[in-house]
């Protein structure tokens, strides 16, 4: 693979990223009365929380991270876009902001499905 094909691949990665978060942010929208989804969102949030509790990365950064060496980006030659995905996934604050604010909002999540648990019907929740 060219270095070309490898920037590509980085704004893919990032855009995926990108997306992930949101399925965690927000992914409880979607999943009343969808068992099947709501599973999987609750698994993405405990993920969230242990990759921001504990000292391991996500795949996803590591993706990152591995296609931008191959593909020779530095900070300052990034195309747009990964450039303005990078600001949205890695705001420029420190790790500890982002666990603390982070870890809260899952919790936040969790609760959301407890509250719908014991609210529940025989139709679902």
């Amino acid at each position: 693979m060219s270095a070309a094909d490898y920037r590509i691949l980085a704004t893919v990665v990032i855009a995926i990223h990108f997306a992930w978060i949101l399925w965690v942010i927000f992914g409880w929208l979607f999943t009343r009365r969808r068992p099947w989804l709501r599973t999987l969102h609750i698994l993405s949030v405990i993920y969230g929380i242990a990759v921001e509790s504990f000292p391991f990365a996500c795949p996803l950064t590591l993706a990152e991270d591995w296609s931008d060496r191959r593909g020779g980006i530095t900070p300052y030659r990034q195309t747009f876009l990964i450039h303005f995905l990078s600001r949205l996934v890695y705001p420029n604050v420190s790790q500890a902001l982002i666990t603390w604010t982070a870890v809260p909002v899952c919790v936040f999540i969790v609760g959301i499905y407890v509250f719908r648990f014991r609210r529940r019907t025989p139709e679902g929740w």
